[in-house]
């Protein structure tokens, strides 16, 4: 347990730092986008102005170094204000403003640098101004060299940052979740002995004379503790994720059935109710926990024993799903009095209550056995339209291991003499 809140305060850790360093990254990012928007937006204006000032002229405003006139004449190139670099002036450019009479605006790259080039005609001749913009591209670098290295300084100070916060905030409620798992779980562990004691003393005095309406409710009581306090460890064993889980085999649901059925028969008799099996004559083998997956029947019996009324009836069938060839299914269907449709989902909810419980318990009983189904990579649906009887319906894939984790839902505690496991006792979790 202990290496499990350690690795969930890690993770938390991190996830904390990884969402501020993205989110100041994000900001960094979108601040730098419009700073370098804002820049080039300038340097374009200012190019413009330069090529505007030196075709109206035929000069340039300022020391010759980025900006060259050239006069083009009678098909030919005259005079420029300093000695062109390779590539000016641009011929085909003057050629065409010539013969259209239109200005004309390219650009060249060459040598790590772009030169704006505009063409127009002035008077009988061609001016063409080149303009060097490597000094706007150098800002244009620094800039987003800045911004970068701004980022991922920002991204570093947050990552550490909440670690840091991690530390202080998370950590502490982390430890209060491990020590509330762990009170369950050793108050559910010292509570089984005393309650186990005192419900073997009211079985025997309830054989050894005439049972009376109060005893026979204080047995019943003791038992619905007995089965409180399993559940409560059970689910802390299965919060905790011990080492040393069981490896998964082979396990013939047909068989399971059959024990299933054959467990409940006496007590369905005893209330004149009928419970009938059918299955495929053959193994319906899945990879699995047989421990758990026997829980799975049991739980189900149990349920549906708890809502069905005298002379009632259950089917059980244990056979391959037609709609996927992959899986198995396990239909538990009773004639009870059903449940609420939109409790359909919420009766796998811990301690749900709907309406209509009044004082019956619902306890952990189909939750855990969802943890179960899906634990062997498998799912679980009910259905029950009040009046209509209830039916519960698991599909699990054959030959399939399910998920990694499916191993911790063997963990389960001791039952006391006589007892029924844990989820194969009677914990309603329906609704009327």
């Amino acid at each position: 347990m202990i290496r499990v809140e350690e690795t969930m305060v890690r993770r938390t850790r991190l996830r904390l730092g990884l969402g501020v360093g993205l989110t100041i990254t994000a900001l960094l990012a979108l601040v730098g986008g419009i700073s370098y928007a804002v820049l080039v937006h300038s340097q374009e204006a200012q190019i413009q102005r330069e090529i505007a000032w030196g075709a109206v002229n035929g000069t340039i405003p300022g020391p010759p170094s980025c900006t060259w006139v050239f006069r083009y004449e009678r098909d030919a190139f005259v005079g420029s204000n300093t000695p062109p670099p390779p590539g000016l002036p641009v011929r085909a450019d003057a050629e065409r403003v010539a013969a259209t009479g239109r200005p004309y605006d390219s650009r060249l790259s060459r040598d790590g640098t772009v030169y704006h080039v505009h063409t127009e005609r002035r008077g009988d001749a061609v001016v063409q101004v080149a303009f060097d913009s490597r000094f706007q591209l150098a800002d244009r670098r620094h800039l987003l060299w800045a911004f970068a290295l701004a980022a991922l300084v920002g991204l570093l100070a947050a990552v550490l940052t909440g670690v840091l916060v991690g530390r202080h905030a998370v950590a502490p409620l982390i430890e209060a979740l491990a020590r509330q798992r762990r009170f369950v779980a050793d108050a559910s562990h010292e509570l089984r002995t005393p309650i186990a004691q005192v419900h073997t003393r009211a079985q025997l005095l309830a054989r050894r004379g005439p049972a009376s309406r109060d005893l026979t409710r204080l047995v019943d009581t003791t038992r619905r503790l007995g089965e409180i306090v399993d559940e409560l460890l059970l689910s802390a064993r299965l919060a905790a994720d011990p080492d040393g889980l069981p490896a998964v085999e082979p396990v013939d649901l047909a068989a399971l059935a059959t024990d299933a059925v054959a467990a409940e028969s006496d007590l369905a008799a005893a209330r004149d109710q009928i419970i009938t099996l059918a299955t495929p004559g053959e193994p319906v083998l899945v990879l699995g926990i047989e421990s758990a997956l026997r829980r799975v029947f049991s739980e189900l019996l149990a349920n549906a024993l708890t809502h069905l009324p005298v002379g009632g009836r259950i089917t059980v069938t244990v056979r391959r799903d037609d709609g996927r060839p992959t899986a198995a299914e396990i239909v538990v269907r009773d004639t009870g009095a059903g449940f609420d449709p939109a409790d359909a989902e919420r009766i796998f909810d811990r301690f749900h209550r709907g309406a209509g419980a009044g004082e019956r318990r619902h306890g952990l009983g189909l939750a855990l056995l969802r943890e179960v189904v899906t634990g062997h990579g498998g799912t679980i649906t009910a259905e029950g339209p009040p009046g209509a009887g209830a039916t519960f319906t698991v599909r699990l894939p054959l030959g399939q291991t399910g998920r990694p984790g499916l191993a911790r839902l063997a963990a389960s505690p001791v039952a006391p003499p006589g007892a029924r496991p844990p989820l194969a006792r009677v914990m309603s979790r329906r609704c009327r």
